[in-house]
């Protein structure tokens, strides 16, 4: 109720809430939701982040509403983690970049895909069935639990192979200008394989998840952080509504938007066009 496009409808934003509740009880079926103004995205009972733009328009509201006035059309954006799209449809979809969507496990794959047929999005998205890590190879997904999916450790026992690849092989012939990573804990690995990338001054930006849940692996958020400070990049805020950014200490508690060349990106997304999202412009 507190999130920033239902402060001010939170009864409304009730009723979506109780209605998907219910209705998705007694359908089984996925439902076609209109994301934004040209967007739609398939959203079935489960899908924790895709429900999550059901209940409130942005689920991630400052990063998706980053990625939203970051991007332009034509630029290149890399989801790693993609999960079932919501990132990838919102940057090709809405804005008509150029994607490169990474999701190791295979069903939620099938859903990714499903999204970008539903979007028409083939022209404009390079989806792979994949994991990135520090180096080439096979490595152990788990493949039963949503977008929680990760890296297998010595506790995981449902599980699958997965081949990998190295962020600096994705980006080798199109340079991103923004790059998600959500990987569960494993992001100092995709880091790792992705130095070259990220020396490139044109990578203008990241979105990166810190929570915690590397230390599963060995890492801590702190060492994904000094990476990232290493290469030039910055920790920043970011209203949507008010298209303001703004410095921070260091990373956030979920999320965090990293930045190089600052005063480019605040050009950027101060001079985006509107976007329309539920009932509100942002």
């Amino acid at each position: 109720m507190a999130h920033p496009l239902n402060k001010d409808r939170k009864w409304a934003a009730f009723i979506w809430f109780v209605r998907w509740q219910v209705s998705s009880r007694l359908n089984p079926y996925p439902i076609l939701y209109p994301f934004t103004e040209r967007s739609k995205l398939l959203i079935s009972r489960g899908m924790r982040g895709a429900t999550g733009n059901l209940y409130c328009g942005l689920h991630d509201f400052s990063e998706m509403g980053f990625l939203l006035h970051c991007l332009r059309p034509g630029d290149v954006f890399v989801d790693v983690g993609a999960n079932v799209g919501s990132y990838t449809i919102l940057a090709s979809a809405e804005v008509g970049a150029r994607t490169v969507a990474i999701e190791p496990v295979p069903s939620t794959f099938g859903v990714l895909r499903a999204n970008l047929m539903l979007n028409g999005l083939d022209h404009l998205v390079d989806a792979r069935n994949i994991g990135l890590g520090g180096e080439k190879g096979t490595i152990k997904f788990t493949k039963r639990l949503g977008t929680v999916n990760h890296v297998a450790t010595g506790n995981d026992t449902d599980t699958i192979d997965v081949p990998i690849e190295t962020l600096d092989d994705v980006v080798a012939e199109n340079t991103p200008q923004v790059i998600k990573i959500d990987v569960e804990g494993y992001e100092a690995e995709v880091l790792r394989g992705g130095r070259r990338a990220l020396a490139n001054p044109e990578v203008k930006a990241l979105i990166v998840e810190l929570n915690g849940s590397g230390d599963r692996y060995g890492f801590t958020d702190t060492d994904v952080h000094r990476e990232l400070l290493a290469s030039g990049f910055s920790p920043f805020s970011y209203d949507p509504l008010t298209r303001r950014l703004a410095p921070i200490a260091t990373f956030g508690s979920q999320d965090t938007i990293y930045l190089r060349d600052v005063p480019s990106v605040v050009e950027r997304v101060q001079s985006a066009r509107p976007i329309g999202v539920r009932t509100a412009w942002i």
